[in-house]
């Protein structure tokens, strides 16, 4: 019997990651209009990042609330890189982006020059925020902020982040962000099937960060970030340094968080400081604590559905959406804490409870 309960713990998550990849990369597909399935595209770059949070926040009770500033190396990286590939379809070899020629004097910064190739983009889109968040966490975790303290750093980097895109218009667009991409690594991106092709890559991404997190979480170093999270000064008394193992998931969701804004860019064709800014970090911090910040599909499924609910609310209610969101996270937290994920234990744990008071 032990065994077999092991065995259905083991296998059920990866069941679970099944059902899902099914469902995104065959259902969805099948039955969604191209309009509602770039939509899901979205809600699936959001979900990306919200993986990570999981394993930053749920398992390793760091309350990352700047992960906007990630999610934006990632999309800024690959929309500079989509910018150039629609100039060059255009203009030739050397062809610039043309908000450099309206709101420049039509020089483009030289920090912007390897971003021409594919190869460096993609290598950027993984190294750029992996030295970020190494930078950060071990300036960070070695000085031993956390909680609150954390939290209110990490969110006042996304807002200078936000803020200083915003002043650079000249090299970054400003305000209004990079967009107008026409190419994606020479795909034309105006052809459905191209779109489909990078929803796919994107669900298919998802799916990839959920098996990396199901087995960080039962791997020797889960035990050790659960243990960090809920003792952290017993853990350093075993010789082992909290830091190095919170900088560690640290540096994974932001990977994560940067592979996600880097397919959120060519799927909805913009990436602005509005898409990284600290509401939007918040609302990634949202979708994980709905769908339950220590489970292992909860951060995902929670992102997918504030995705979901933003559209749908916000077509039926443009002015008032956000409070119907409000409201659904003061119930959601008012009746389970742990997450709409966590609803069925909780219901089954008080009917038992129930039952053995009857008896």
């Amino acid at each position: 019997m032990k065994h077999l309960q092991a065995s259905a713990r083991t296998w059920a998550p990866l069941l679970a990651i099944a059902v899902l990849a099914v469902v995104l990369i065959v259902v969805a597909p099948a039955v969604l209009s191209p309009f509602r399935l770039n939509n899901l595209g979205k809600y699936v770059c959001w979900a990306i990042a919200g993986v990570g949070i999981g394993l930053a926040w749920g398992r390793g009770g760091m309350l990352v609330m700047g992960q906007g500033v990630f999610f934006g190396l990632g999309g800024y990286a690959m929309a500079m890189h989509l910018k150039l590939e629609a100039a060059m379809a255009t203009g030739g070899p050397d062809a610039i982006p043309d908000f450099m020629v309206l709101y420049g004097d039509g020089t483009m910064p030289g920090w912007w020059e390897p971003f021409r190739s594919g190869a460096f983009t993609l290598f950027a889109i993984v190294a750029v925020p992996a030295v970020a968040a190494t930078v950060l966490g071990w300036a960070i975790f070695k000085r031993r902020v956390k909680g609150a303290y954390f939290a209110i750093l990490t969110q006042a980097l996304a807002v200078a982040f936000a803020t200083l895109l915003v002043a650079t218009i000249k090299q970054t667009g400003g305000f209004n962000g990079l967009n107008q991409f026409t190419q994606f690594f020479g795909y034309n991106l105006y052809d459905p099937v191209n779109k489909r092709m990078i929803y796919t890559i994107a669900a298919g991404a998802l799916i990839v960060c959920l098996l990396v997190v199901w087995q960080l979480y039962r791997s020797r170093f889960g035990e050790l970030l659960v243990a960090t999270r809920d003792a952290e000064e017993r853990v350093r008394f075993l010789g082992h340094d909290p830091a190095n193992i919170k900088l560690v998931a640290f540096v994974v969701a932001a990977i994560m968080a940067s592979i996600g804004g880097a397919l959120f860019a060519p799927i909805t064709g913009i990436i602005s400081p509005s898409d990284v800014d600290a509401t939007a970090s918040i609302l990634l911090i949202a979708g994980v604590a709905l769908g339950g910040r220590a489970l292992l599909l909860g951060p995902a499924l929670g992102a997918l559905a504030v995705g979901y609910g933003r559209t749908s609310l916000s077509e039926s209610f443009p002015d008032q959406w956000t409070y119907f969101l409000g409201l659904l996270f003061i119930v959601v937290i008012l009746f389970f804490p742990a997450g709409l994920g966590s609803a069925w234990s909780q219901v089954t744990a008080r009917l038992r409870k129930q039952k053995a008071v009857t008896s």
